[in-house]
Formats: structure tokens, C-alpha cells, sequence
């Protein structure tokens, strides 16, 4: 389970396994390292969630955050354990999808790959924050924009909503047991491509996003200088 730092992806593990994983209830980031949930059965199946970091972590770098995450993923995949899919959270009570958030989906879809697209599931949550009106045509906006989700709702990803539920968390995760299991992206370039985290594509994203955020930065200090 994956998504921004605040975007409910413990309280969705808590709620789906009966976990007691740490939930944020701050603006400090609550999830610092990659956690499981205890297993639990849906539909006859035994299901283990994952829980990570979000990359805009209040105590950790983004580069600390891919590395953990990277880390994880790497070790299990080589010990033989397959994911079923993957769940990105994504608040529809915000407003307006920002650079951060854009920037979190671009890095988390060079991580998955195309190829495991079709394992990927975009989960909205905290439907009970807006009018259900503002909701629907939030989630309207993001399922039919090329900046937002249309790309990988095009090559096989779902768009679905938890609505806070037990049984709601139930029926998004039965999408997935069935599945086929997916490598990622990551896992197949540093297990078996031998990458350094550097040199994957998410890596690779995240270089770029960094470069772009302190170029944007410096640009914004030397207007403050010319204004003074």
C-alpha cells in the first residue's frame, strides 16, 4: 500500500486486517519504515498487507524513502514472495492534485512498471471529508486527465473507492487475490538487472524531480535578491 504522507494508507491496512499499525493524527509523518499487517483471510485467501512511507516523509529524505522501499521489496522478491498488487491511496478531500502529489504518482509508476499496471489499483478515500457531488467530479477529473491517473487507467489500472468500511476495504482487496502475481519494475531491475537504486527508472524520476525542485529554488532566490 502506497501513497502520500497523510493519505490513510495505515488506517486502510487497520481497517482491512485488524492490524494496530501507528496511525498519524498530526502533520507528522506516523509511518517511518515499512511495516506488515497481520495476516487475515478474504475470501478463503490469506492476505498480508504492506505498509510504507509516503515520499513526503516529515523525518526522512525521499532518497532514504525509495531506498527503504526499494530495500523491502528487493529482499522479498529474492526469498520468492510475489505481490498480489498494489494499492496507491490518494485523499479525495484534497482539493487540487499538487506538484508533490504528482511528483509521489510519477516516482510510485516508474517503481510498478507498465507491465504490472494491470495489478495496480488507485484507491480514493476520505469520501466522508467533501459533498459527494465534489467527490464525483474530483474523481472524474483525475480518471479522465493525462496529468493525473487516465495513463495507467488506460493500460489496466482500477480507479476505486473506499468509503471507510470494513467491507468496502474487503471488496477492493478482492480485485486483487485473484490476480496474477506481479513483479515490479524495481524488483526486476535490481534483483535480477543487478541496478544500482540510482539507476532504476523510479530512481531515476526521483533525480530528476530533485534537480527540477532545486533549480526552481535557486531561481526563486535570485528574484528575491533582484527584488531587494
Amino acid at each position: 500500500v502506497m501513497g502520500a504522507t497523510g493519505s490513510g494508507k495505515s488506517t486502510f491496512i487497520n481497517k482491512a486486517s485488524g492490524s494496530s499499525l501507528p496511525v498519524g493524527r498530526g502533520l507528522e509523518s506516523c509511518t517511518s519504515e515499512v511495516r506488515t499487517s497481520r495476516p487475515f483471510v478474504v475470501s478463503g485467501r490469506l492476505v498480508t498487507l504492506i505498509d510504507t512511507p509516503g515520499f513526503d516523509d516529515t523525518t526522512r529524505s525521499d532518497t532514504d524513502i525509495l531506498s527503504m522501499i526499494a530495500a523491502y521489496l528487493s529482499k522479498t522478491y529474492e526469498h520468492g514472495a510475489r505481490l498480489a498488487g498494489v494499492i496507491y491511496m490518494h485523499r479525495i478531500s484534497d482539493f487540487r492534485m499538487g506538484g508533490t502529489s504528482k511528483r509521489n504518482f510519477k516516482i510510485f509508476r516508474e517503481l510498478c512498471g507498465e507491465s504490472s499496471l494491470k495489478n495496480v489499483i488507485i484507491v480514493t478515500n476520505m469520501w466522508s471529508e467533501v459533498k459527494r457531488e465534489i467527490g464525483e467530479a474530483r474523481e472524474s477529473e483525475l480518471a479522465s486527465k493525462d496529468k493525473f491517473f487516465k495513463p495507467v487507467l488506460e493500460k489496466g489500472a482500477r480507479l476505486l473507492r473506499h468509503e471507510g468500511s470494513l467491507e468496502s476495504a474487503h471488496t477492493i482487496l478482492r480485485y486483487l487475490i485473484n490476480s496474477h502475481p506481479a513483479t515490479l519494475r524495481i524488483q526486476q531491475e535490481i534483483v535480477n538487472e543487478h541496478k544500482p537504486i540510482e539507476k532504476t527508472a523510479a530512481g531515476s524520476e526521483l533525480r530528476r524531480a530533485l534537480d527540477e525542485q532545486a533549480e526552481s529554488h535557486k531561481e526563486e532566490i535570485l528574484s528575491l535578491r533582484a527584488e531587494m
